[in-house]
């Protein structure tokens, strides 16, 4: 049976309210967040008592034959039949580092592919301050099969400069499950710090903020969600260029939870298993809320964890640097090879590899592979291709910060 009489069934099946508030207001190019538990409702479809083998071998079927958007939304669309078809959804679908394909909000926080980069392209509106994240070559070359995965709001601040990150383009409040972390810089724009909502996939970690929420709970706003929090992930460092010489910026950024043995051989990065950052089994019990129209949006619930002490060590944690561009006499200007993926001069423009030393023992093609490139194609376009072990999260948090001003680096 094709896959069209599967969906046509759900879309003839009689829905409640619940589900039609559900479905009003989310466009072709929007990654539902996962949401635990699903209503009993829909477990009890006509389609939840397909034979198990069955079922795996329809939902893998899918899965290969749509390996690019808007097709890909028929996987998503296996997820939300109910709560049978959605675990076997996951079982079938792959990290972006197995596969090479976004699927899931959970994609967006694991690690990219280790042959060939994820190409996307980033869209500047200057009027509304806003960065938007896509899947694809170009707007020109995707078209309408270009596929929304972040966007980003600049707000300024009195002494910072804040980007709020958002798998929606149009909603960045804390209070929403949309939101997925922020870049925070300093007075002078030389150092960024990227925060996650969610803490990062640490087993150690994880027991410590379980016991911390089990023996410290806080009460929130009622428009607050439990468990939103910022955890420094990663900094972002730019060189003061006191001397005011020609070239192009230096920057370095230290990915606090990702070891350096991530790229040496058989070397693994975290890999978050869900969005919420909490095991599937896990029962998350709400906080409790406290009435009141003038709170504060709620403060994270645990403080920020620290780095373990063995990544912190600046031997292990993971450290990224622009890759020295050459001067080309005929052009006159600093050059670096974007393979085509850059057109246009800007300052902005780089390319990032692993900072080693020797004492690594790290090969020298290793060294010299571009882990994350980011380049200006024309006005208010930007491409940006990265690759494992960074996330499309980490990468585009990492070039959110090349678009604040910086006028003691320039």
């Amino acid at each position: 049976m094709p896959f069209k009489c599967f969906r046509d069934g759900l879309e003839n099946k009689p829905r409640t309210r619940s589900d039609r508030k559900c479905v009003l207001g989310r466009g072709r190019s929007h990654i539902a967040p996962e949401r635990y538990p699903l209503p009993t409702i829909v477990q009890q479809s006509r389609w939840a008592n397909i034979p198990s083998e069955l079922l795996l071998d329809i939902i893998a079927r899918v899965e290969a034959s749509e390996t690019s958007w808007p097709a890909r939304r028929d996987v998503v669309s296996c997820a939300a039949v109910c709560r049978s078809w959605r675990e076997t959804t996951k079982e079938v679908i792959r990290t972006p580092e197995q596969c090479g394909l976004i699927t899931f909000p959970t994609s967006l926080k694991q690690p990219g592919p280790r042959d060939l980069p994820l190409q996307c392209f980033i869209k500047r509106e200057r009027a509304t301050k806003t960065y938007r994240l896509y899947l694809g070559l170009s707007p020109a070359l995707a078209g309408d099969s270009s596929k929304l995965l972040l966007a980003a709001k600049k707000i300024r601040r009195a002494m910072k400069t804040e980007f709020l990150i958002s798998l929606v383009g149009e909603d960045f409040s804390r209070a929403r499950d949309t939101y997925v972390g922020k870049l925070r810089s300093n007075f002078l724009g030389t150092k960024f710090s990227i925060y996650d909502s969610q803490p990062p996939c640490e087993p150690t970690i994880q027991s410590n903020i379980q016991s911390n929420r089990k023996g410290n709970v806080k009460k929130i706003s009622s428009r607050g969600i439990a468990g939103v929090g910022n955890y420094n992930v990663a900094t972002v460092s730019y060189e003061l260029n006191v001397l005011r010489t020609r070239g192009p910026r230096r920057m370095q950024c230290n990915m606090h939870f990702i070891p350096i043995s991530s790229i040496q051989e058989g070397g693994t990065a975290p890999t978050p298993p869900t969005f919420d950052g909490s095991p599937p089994d896990e029962k998350s019990s709400p906080l409790p809320v406290s009435k009141g129209k003038d709170q504060e949006p709620p403060r994270a619930t645990t403080s920020p964890p620290e780095p373990r002490e063995s990544v912190q060590n600046n031997r292990d944690v993971l450290s990224l640097k622009n890759k020295a561009p050459r001067w080309h006499e005929q052009l006159q200007c600093w050059c670096l090879n974007f393979k085509g993926r850059v057109t246009v001069a800007s300052v902005k423009n780089f390319q990032l590899v692993a900072a080693l030393d020797p004492s690594h023992h790290v090969p020298a093609a290793e060294q010299e592979k571009v882990i994350l490139q980011f380049g200006k194609i024309g006005k208010d376009i930007f491409t940006m291709d990265y690759r494992y072990p960074l996330s499309a999260f980490q990468a585009f948090a990492i070039c959110l910060s090349s678009f604040d001003t910086k006028p003691a680096c320039e």
